[in-house]
């Protein structure tokens, strides 16, 4: 029997060419401290790890920092690369204008290849601003960004950023950080019924189990921050979030059995012993 390292290299999850084993992403944002910051990423197993541009000193590298943390080398040997792959994100910005200068910026400095485009509409639910997010996927996508968009569970709008040239679509499950759950699955199965690229649950998810039933719905990603961060022991949940994406994508690989309404005998009704 394969064990988990090599079971996760035979499924990558594939963005834009590139392969991960994980196909859970973790936010650096919320924690206590760096050190929690770092255990709970390692914990996660995360390959992609998602920053917020406008929320972080990007060019502090000092001793201790969130930025010397994220972008330092495996062991600290510099010809082993980089420990994860950053996913800088958007988050705070209301229109596409500003999203697209942010993540220029990001360009500049080196830390934005593949991106997260977040453009939120509205301060209380931080619901996306649909038109604001197409029309900065427009621009970042013919600039040459590899574009992953935060967007509503709406199948006609991930349609659309599909064929803007998305590299993957990024449809809630419940509002940002309020750790609600799966609300519409009948939604997100038919993103996934007609999406030609990954479909990443991000936000919503508080629990483990919330993880496993994206992941058996068919989802080839979540991207979570929040449900670690804020747990009581965040290590501990992101150790419970990494089995649970492991699980979900093997029970949706397996192929649950069908629902029936009345009983069904596990052992065979033919030859019973009279």
């Amino acid at each position: 029997m394969p064990d988990a390292k090599t079971e996760a290299a035979l499924d990558p999850l594939i963005l834009a060419g590139r392969s991960f084993r994980s196909r859970l992403i973790v936010g650096t944002g919320k924690y206590k401290s760096v050190a929690e910051t770092e255990d709970a990423i390692v914990r996660s197993g995360a390959e992609i790890v998602t920053v917020a541009l406008r929320r972080v000193d990007l060019q502090d590298r000092s001793s201790g920092s969130l930025m010397t943390l994220l972008t330092g080398q495996r062991g600290g040997a510099s010809n082993e690369g980089p420990r994860w792959t950053l996913l800088p994100n958007t988050a705070g910005c209301f229109t596409a204008d500003e999203a697209v200068r942010t993540l220029r910026l990001a360009r500049e400095l080196g830390i934005a290849d593949m991106v997260k485009l977040e453009v939120i509409g509205d301060k209380k639910t931080l619901y996306p601003d649909n038109e604001e997010t197409l029309a900065a996927a427009k621009v970042l996508v013919a600039e040459g960004f590899t574009v992953l968009p935060y967007c509503i569970d709406d199948p006609i709008v991930c349609r659309k950023l599909e064929d803007l040239g998305c590299a993957a679509v990024m449809p809630l499950a419940a509002p940002i950080g309020s750790g609600l759950g799966i609300r519409n699955p009948h939604n997100l199965a038919i993103i996934l019924e007609h999406a030609r690229v990954p479909v990443i649950v991000d936000a919503g998810v508080g629990t483990a189990s919330d993880a496993a039933v994206a992941m058996e719905l068919g989802c080839h990603g979540i991207l979570m921050n929040t449900a670690i961060a804020h747990a009581k022991d965040p290590g501990l949940m992101a150790d419970a979030m990494r089995e649970a994406v492991s699980a979900g994508r093997k029970a949706f690989l397996a192929g649950r059995m069908s629902k029936s309404h009345y009983a069904n005998a596990s052992s065979p009704s033919r030859g019973l012993i009279e």
